[in-house]
This record gives structure tokens, sequence and C-alpha cells, in this order.
């Protein structure tokens, strides 16, 4: 019997119509996307691998998701899980944009024991050659696989299942956009079959310590990007909008220009948390002798916009510096 599977449609290109087969590139121009359930019509042979629940969220560009979205769409998973005691998945659809920051936001967050898989495509739903439909379908199977469970939120696009705190869009358009740089792929969905060969060793959902129910809204976080000749402006100026948490994009493996440098120094004495990541796309961040002695943390291997995500959940429980520390130690 097949398993049930809950499909929730947010919108993003796999949602998208273009002005025809050959509108790949800006289709977003033209305004036009459909619900979850038209997205189901069009790619039919998806209910033959489960048995489909679709639930419309909304249809919006994955630019427009943050915060207040997250918190929906953790909140209806929790729903659908309570409502459907004999559900063995959720996948939800999403724009690429943004996708592996919800991803990694939900891994952080969701308590629900159940596989959750994120899905997209690079092409629109009405372009030709579009991987929106073999996307959803090994999605759904990934969802739907009891080998899934346990193992966090996954990311699923061209037939490769990813770990959401691993997973980062590397490319504008090719199709193999999602890539894990320093560690690969956790498995992979051949036709019917689910494979995995290794797991992500940090803690992820439903196993955290992050409670979003209580919050309007995240700690402010912003993400400082280093470049040759940076006079720490930007620093400066999230420090003055009233910033809780600072990401540098450091330059590899983690250091920073002599203005940049300055400009942290003053914001750890204005009670801002800085975190260092790097620009580089792979990688450990420096727990640097110069940034160290400043108050500066290090990111792990997190590339900047997924650390800002940890910093922002880890202020909501915490200030302490070695609180921070171990926090982005274990997730």
């Amino acid at each position: 019997m097949a398993r049930k599977v809950a499909f929730i449609g947010t919108g993003g290109t796999i949602a998208s119509i273009g002005k025809g087969p050959l509108d790949l590139i800006d289709y977003g121009a033209n305004n036009a996307m459909v619900h979850a359930e038209d997205i189901v019509t069009a790619i039919p042979s998806v209910r033959e691998v489960a048995d489909l629940v679709v639930v419309k969220f909304r249809d919006i560009p994955s630019t427009a998701i943050s915060f207040p979205e997250w918190k929906q769409l953790a909140a209806l998973c929790h729903r659908l899980v309570g409502e459907i005691p004999d559900l063995g998945g959720i996948v939800i659809g999403h724009g690429t944009a943004s996708l592996e920051e919800t991803a990694y936001f939900l891994n952080l967050t969701l308590k629900v024991g159940v596989p959750v898989v994120i899905v997209g495509s690079q092409r629109p739903l009405s372009g030709l050659a579009s991987d929106a439909a073999m996307n959803l379908v090994a999605a759904v199977r990934a969802a739907a696989s009891p080998a899934s469970a346990g193992r966090g939120v996954l990311v699923v696009l061209n037939d490769e299942i990813q770990a959401a705190r691993e997973v980062t869009k590397t490319s504008t358009f090719r199709l193999q956009t999602f890539r894990t740089p320093d560690f690969g792929v956790l498995g992979s969905v051949d036709g019917e079959h689910v494979r995995y060969y290794r797991r992500t060793e940090r803690r992820n959902a439903p196993d955290t310590e992050f409670d979003i129910a209580p919050l309007d809204a995240l700690p402010r976080v912003d993400i400082s990007y280093s470049y040759a000749g940076a006079d720490g402006a930007a620093i400066r100026a999230f420090t003055s909008v009233g910033a809780k948490g600072i990401v540098l994009a450091a330059f590899a493996p983690g250091m920073v220009t002599p203005g940049e440098q300055e400009a942290i120094k003053a914001a750890v004495e204005a009670g801002v948390t800085v975190v260092v990541s790097t620009r580089a796309g792979s990688g450990v961040a420096l727990d640097s002798a110069r940034l160290r002695p400043v108050g500066v943390l290090s990111a792990d291997n997190l590339n900047p916009q997924k650390a800002r995500l940890l910093l922002a959940l880890a202020l909501t429980v915490t200030r302490e510096p070695d609180e921070i520390r171990r926090i982005f130690a274990t997730y």
C-alpha cells in the first residue's frame, strides 16, 4: 500500500508558467504561478508513487520568504502530522533562490518525526525539458521512504538527496546546481530506489533546542561581505540600525580588512555578536588569533546565509559567547 505524503506548494520556479516552452530564463516576468493542485495535475505520474495529500500554502517567489512564512510552514507541518495519523512524509515545493535557507531553518525548528523534503526546479513547470516533474517525483519517493526518517530535513533535486545543513545553490541555471561542497550527497533517487550512503553528523530536526512558537520575529542578524578595500561601513551601518548579530562573509579562511576589524571591535563593544564565515563557498572558518580576542566566533563550515539563521536562533536562547560557540559546534 502506497504511503501517504503531503505536498505543500509555496510557489517558486516549480510552480511558474512562462510565456511559452522556450521561456526558460526570465519567466518570472510573466507573473504566473499555479497552485500545488495544478502542479500535481500537470504531473499526474506523481500520484503513482504515493498517496498524495495536496496542501495549498501560497504562491510566491522564494525571495519573498522569510521568518513569517517559515513559522507558518512549521506550524502547517505540525498540524498535518497531528491531523493525518498515517502520514508518511511531507514534501514542500519551493523556489530555489532561498530554498537552502528554508530547508536549514526548518531543520533547526521542526518537531515532527516524519521525513520532510524540500524540492524545487531550475526550469519552470511550463518549460521545455523542465526538471519540475522528475524532481517532484523523486522528492515524493524520498519522503515516502522509511529510510529517510531521522535524517533531518532533506533537499532533493536532480535525483540527489542532500542534507539541509550542508547543501547550497552553486549555479544560476544549471540543473545540477544544488551541491554539498565539503561532503557530497547523502544518497540518490534512482527510479523507485531511494538509496542512502551516509548521514550528517550534526544535530537536526526534530531533536533541537529552538522553539519559534512564541516568537513574533527573529533577532536582527545581518551579513557583511568582505572585499578588497572594505572600510567597515557595512558593519557600522548594521550596528547603527540595531543588529543583534553580524555574520562576516570574510576572505578565506576567515580574514577581514583592517577597516573591517576596527568596525568589528566597535560592534562587539556595542553588544553585537559577531560570527565569522567565509565567502569561499566551503571549508571551516578560521578561529583567528586576530579576531578571537575581539570576541568573534567561528561559524565552523556554515556558509554566511546559514550561519545567519543559526546565529539568529541562538540569540533567542542565549547571548553568552561560550553557549553560542557550543550551538555552532552542535548544529
